[in-house]
């Protein structure tokens, strides 16, 4: 018979959340905090099966990644898995907030591109908000951009 502690799922929720700082999905969160609710759950039921533990933890989590994506951050979840890079290559942009090498910025299309006009970017080069961009690549769910030279007026 499997006996899982309360500490299992706290260290199990830890690990998860810790690993969303290396698979930037902003997914992995939202299981951990489920397993941080099962910790709890079994905390207040300390007879509570592996069963219902399990259960708890795959509803709350789904529960979460629904929430999140629906409610809190609607259209915030189209993502360029399964479609050609090639579409957004060349496409060109405004950057919307500042970019840095290894950082995150974010860029905006005047036409939404997969359905959405912001978009996640990275970049080798800084760039500073207000300039123009051009998709170079796509890595993953993120846009990579280099600058084309013009100003946003």
């Amino acid at each position: 018979m499997i006996t899982i502690e309360w500490w299992h799922w706290a260290v199990l929720g830890v690990v998860l959340m810790a690993a969303e700082m290396v698979v930037p999905a902003f997914v992995l969160i939202w299981f951990g905090l489920g397993a941080l609710l099962v910790a709890l759950a079994v905390v207040l039921v300390p007879g509570l099966g592996f069963i219902p533990q399990i259960l708890i933890w795959i509803v709350t989590s789904i529960a979460f990644v629904i929430l999140w994506f629906k409610v809190f951050k609607p259209g915030h979840h189209v993502t360029l898995i399964g479609r050609s890079s090639a579409q957004a290559i060349g496409e060109v942009g405004l950057l919307v907030s500042d970019v840095e090498p290894f950082q995150k910025g974010q860029v905006s299309f005047q036409r939404p591109l997969y359905g959405s006009d912001l978009w996640d970017c990275i970049s080798d080069e800084a760039i500073k908000s207000g300039e123009r961009v051009k998709v170079s690549g796509v890595e993953g769910s993120i846009l990579k951009v280099t600058k084309t030279g013009g100003h946003a007026s």
